[in-house]
């Protein structure tokens, strides 16, 4: 394996994590900040008002799109399987 391949190789990883976990993050950072503006204008400081429906918005989020990140992540191992022959000369 050459440098150009360890780094073509290391980028798509990067992209692929990026790709899975971007939506996620974003809706979790999304509610957040919504949560975070009530509970600023409201004087509630409980911590259990954020994490409740952070939690719920990622397991309505997963089960919208999971089935898209199964799909991408099986995609990019099928790639590196493909890869292995090419690494070993």
């Amino acid at each position: 394996m050459d440098t150009t391949m360890a780094l073509t190789i290391g980028r798509e990883a990067l992209w692929t994590a990026s790709l899975l976990a971007g939506p996620l993050l974003l809706v979790i950072l999304i509610v957040g900040v919504v949560i975070g503006v009530v509970q600023a204008a409201t004087s509630v400081q409980e911590m259990t008002l954020s994490f409740v429906p952070k939690l719920i918005c990622l397991v309505l989020a997963i089960a919208l799109i999971g089935n898209w990140q199964i799909v991408t992540f099986i995609d990019y191992f099928e790639r590196l399987l493909e890869l292995i022959p090419e690494l070993m000369q």
